[in-house]
């Protein structure tokens, strides 16, 4: 069983910037794909980003290209979201997943708890 645990989150300002750390203990990770997923107040949980198994590829949702960079650190079981300019938009509870396979697919098999992330002025 897979533990996750996210930190980083919190109240910045208006174009701002936030780096978010998911932490994975419990077994072998480094075969699956690493997701950030974010759900804003009344909306439906979306995908942010997601790094392949290796670290080699990455994907991120439009409205945070160019601006969310993701990254994975397997030996120190870490894998990072960094968020630049940040906007109002961007308030949500983020969380970090282990994805079923080495690509990423959607298909989460373990969730973190979610730290909040609060952009306003």
């Amino acid at each position: 069983q897979l533990e996750l645990v996210e930190s980083g989150g919190g109240l910045v300002q208006p174009g701002g910037s936030l780096r978010l750390s998911c932490s994975v203990s419990g077994g072998t990770w480094d075969k699956y794909a690493i997701g950030w997923f974010r759900q804003a107040p009344g909306k439906e949980r979306e995908g942010v980003s997601c790094i392949v198994a290796g670290g080699y590829s990455t994907e991120y949702a439009d409205s945070v290209k160019g601006r969310f960079t993701i990254s994975r650190d397997d030996a120190i079981n870490t894998v990072t979201l960094q968020m630049d300019n940040l906007t109002p938009e961007d308030t949500a509870v983020y969380y970090c997943a282990v994805e079923m396979d080495y690509f990423c697919s959607d298909y989460v098999l373990y969730w973190g708890q979610g730290t909040q992330v609060t952009v306003s002025s």
